[in-house]
């Protein structure tokens, strides 16, 4: 049976692969709401602090299965291979599309430096096609289709519940709207999670704000399962003249550090970005995470030729957008950046769940413990374009006769407490508790969970999570569906599911840490620094599984 309207689509996130899902759902004929937690165009996608952000792709067809193969090598074994095949065969689709679509890709400056060693992507074996996404054309295209087809934007808005329906399927969500402090029900056939990685959980951190790292610990609440969680990269960044600036590792070779560190290795760590355990030169991002709050101090010597393109366009970038000259000591450290792993998803882009979809980097298992450089963009873009297709189709066999698509105000919130006090749920918090205590549990994923990780750091993170758990149970505001009322109160019930929301997802994060005790990839045990062939196999957390840990 179809539905008798136009099925409907919630995205929640405004990034890449956000913005690609609700694109391609509403092409394929659905009504489309759009909520970010920030402003449209937002998450790590558009974040300000990077010189520069591409995506690769194969040559051509008989380089796809060398793309793919090289791609399980690099992820030791982590990747799935289905997700694997049907990612490298989209991404030319996908690019062909943005390009339809009006967004100007960057290209190399010449067939000689479209082969130079510096456009080899990270951890990859030889050149891709490199195509290098200009902000400005994709805000300009995308924004131009999203008022053509007519999606809805709800702008600083973040999820802080789905919806379920009688027959177990999600239909829609519970976002907290920040500029009005009010809530609004958004009700919808089909749900896609696009919200990004788990970096809100570090203090610092190469993405902006709205990366809130609480889409996963919802989804668990509702049936979901996280892959590959322990898996995080982390790069180098600036400290000073200025912070949040990602560093160009393709620069390395250039830099002299102090405290010294030989340049055989800084040669050997310059083609490739994030921290991976698997090779000598993690021996640079150990001596980076030694140097401290302060950081790692380095100068550049640049030869008077042959600087490559890459390197050439990171350093005009920090000249003419930064105010920092090439010339100038540059401090380093290092910082959470993509995730490698999170909430399980198909080729389709589907949760598992009836109406729950996924995509971007909230997602895992098409990239496994470490990720070749260009294939985050590209998840985005493949999976978002699939979910957003498959969405719409969900919708449209799977009427729920919900009511209209978004209910605002005093009813949203009365619904929104109904339905949680029926399953004992309805709690509150105070703002400035869930702010501590965010604080506190970044501190401690930051100082047991980045590049060193121990049993014994890990277990402190395990107890320190446990204790803040406890803390918002025994401080949360209890209440039945008729008290706390009013839009006043929308930001306590906020406050109080995103804290939730995060404290589950870094609980699965450190159990995995814990339980893979083996050095593979991005992943570095110091009491287990090499690898272990017995463990080669992904770990998958479940809301069943933390709970009965």
């Amino acid at each position: 049976m179809k539905c008798s309207h136009p099925p409907r689509v919630l995205v929640i996130g405004a990034g890449i692969a956000g913005v690609c899902a609700a694109i391609e759902a509403a092409r394929s004929g659905a009504s489309v709401t759009m909520v970010s937690a920030g402003k449209l165009f937002s998450g790590s996608s558009f974040y300000p602090g990077t010189w520069g952000l591409g995506l690769i792709a194969p040559v051509d067809g008989s380089d796809e299965e060398d793309l793919a193969r090289t791609i399980c090598t690099v992820g030791c074994g982590m990747a799935s291979p289905s997700l694997v095949t049907t990612f490298v065969h989209d991404i030319p689709l996908g690019i062909t599309w943005l390009e339809r679509l009006g967004v100007t890709l960057r290209r190399p400056a010449s067939e000689a430096s479209a082969h130079e060693a510096a456009f080899i992507p990270c951890f990859d074996h030889k050149n891709r096609v490199w195509r290098g996404l200009v902000r400005e054309s994709m805000e300009e295209a995308f924004g131009c289709e999203i008022e053509r087809l007519g999606i809805h934007v709800l702008e600083h808005c973040e999820l802080i519940d789905l919806v379920d329906t009688p027959s177990g399927a999600i239909g829609g969500g519970v976002v907290y709207d920040r500029a009005h402090n009010g809530l609004h029900m958004v009700y919808a056939e089909a749900t896609i999670l696009a919200a990004g990685g788990t970096s809100g959980l570090f203090s610092r951190r190469l993405t902006s704000g709205d990366v809130l790292a609480s889409a996963h610990g919802i989804a668990l609440l509702h049936g979901a399962r996280l892959i590959n969680i322990e898996f995080m990269q982390m790069m180098p960044g600036l400290l000073s003249p200025k912070r949040g600036i990602v560093f160009n590792e393709k620069s390395f070779r250039y830099a002299r550090t102090t405290p010294q560190i030989p340049r055989e290795l800084l040669e050997a760590r310059s083609p490739y970005g994030p921290f991976t355990s698997r090779l000598a030169s993690r021996a640079v991002d150990l001596a980076v995470d030694a140097a401290g709050p302060e950081g790692l101090s380095l100068r550049y010597e640049f030869p008077r030729e042959d600087v490559p393109e890459f390197v050439q366009t990171f350093t005009s970038w920090l000249e003419e957008q930064q105010g920092i000259h090439p010339t100038d000591e540059l401090r380093i450290g290092m910082y959470a950046h993509a995730s490698n792993g999170g909430i399980a998803i198909d080729e389709a882009g589907s949760t598992g769940i009836p109406g729950l979809f996924a995509c971007g980097e909230v997602t895992g298992g098409m990239h496994g413990a470490d990720r070749i450089g260009g294939l985050s963009s590209a998840n985005g873009l493949v999976f978002g374009r699939r979910a957003g297709h498959a969405a719409a189709a969900y919708g449209g066999d799977a009427p729920r006769g919900l009511p209209a698509h978004v209910l605002g105000g005093i009813e949203a919130l009365a619904a929104w407490k109904a339905s949680r006090a029926e399953r004992g749920e309805m709690a509150a918090l105070d703002p400035s508790e869930a702010s501590s205590t965010l604080a506190r549990l970044r501190e401690a994923m930051s100082d047991a969970c980045m590049v060193v990780r121990t049993h014994e750091g890990l277990s402190r993170a395990a107890t320190t999570i446990q204790e803040l758990q406890e803390r918002v149970a025994s401080r949360a505001v209890h209440d039945d569906a008729n008290s706390l009322n009013g839009a006043a109160d929308a930001s306590w019930h906020a406050s109080y599911a995103r804290m939730r929301a995060q404290l589950l997802l870094a609980q699965a994060m450190v159990a995995s840490m814990l339980e893979r005790t083996e050095s593979r990839g991005a992943h570095y045990r110091a009491d287990f620094p090499t690898e272990d062939p017995t463990q080669a196999r992904p770990i998958v957390q479940s809301l069943e599984r933390l709970e009965h840990r």
